[in-house]
């Protein structure tokens, strides 16, 4: 049986699995981030779309959301993205 000694340093590989350990928990966390910045650019490209529609017309939006209209194009073009794969997956859902 061997006794390890509380104050000796870690092996190479311990520390290379410590360094893997963190690395993974790095990304994890950063991919769990990124989802929910999609969902909310999702959630932001609806409310524009509703907005240039209650305001009539994308200058008129980005005057009443103080919103730059590129801004205001850029979230429109990622609604028609979303509404396109919506389409995409209910007609694979419908094919099964």
């Amino acid at each position: 049986m061997t006794v390890q000694n509380l104050d000796k340093n870690p092996s190479r590989k311990q520390r290379l699995q410590e360094r893997q350990r963190r690395q993974l928990a790095v990304v994890d966390t950063v991919d769990k981030a990124e989802a929910k910045v999609r969902k909310a650019e999702v959630e932001l490209a609806v409310a524009v779309t509703e907005a240039v529609q209650v305001f009539g017309d994308e200058q008129s939006a980005s005057e009443g959301l103080d919103m730059p209209v590129e801004a205001i194009r850029r979230f429109l073009g990622m609604g028609r993205d979303e509404a396109a794969r919506g389409d995409n997956v209910a007609e694979v859902d419908n094919a099964s």
